[in-house]
């Protein structure tokens, strides 16, 4: 199975926290090379908050990130066209917030399992999710 984590996940992962479900945590922990991926849409989403001062980071978000990448061996996924094509053609209900939008579509078109805690997300019935 791949998985592509959403911002929170990123950052409960690389602080350590336990915000995730031991099975989740198990999962990536011992999830093949290569099968773990994160969407640019995050990098936007730190950056932001970052600058925001709704998180702290340890070193620029652009560091950090550039960091964790080598550090944990993910894969970041680029927001494409069609991403963004899936991402407002969703079925209804859908979440409202774009970057989460474009998470769920990321994980739709690459048949990737989306790790989140966002209970909007985990509800919707038309993307596979773990928490």
């Amino acid at each position: 199975m791949a998985y592509l984590l959403d911002t929170c996940a990123i950052l409960f992962l690389a602080e350590g926290t336990q915000n995730l479900s031991v099975a989740t945590l198990d999962r990536i922990d011992t999830a093949p090379a290569g099968s773990v991926f994160v969407s640019a849409i995050s990098l936007a989403e730190l950056a932001c908050l970052q600058e925001s001062g709704r998180i702290s980071l340890s070193q620029h978000w652009r560091s950090w990130w550039d960091s964790l990448l080598v550090r944990t061996g993910w894969t970041c996924l680029p927001v494409t066209a069609d991403i963004l094509a899936e991402a407002y053609s969703l079925p209804q209900p859908i979440h409202r917030d774009p970057a989460d939008r474009i998470l769920i579509a990321t994980a739709r078109t690459e048949r990737l399992t989306l790790v989140t805690t966002d209970g909007k997300i985990r509800q919707y019935p038309h993307v596979t999710s773990i928490d």
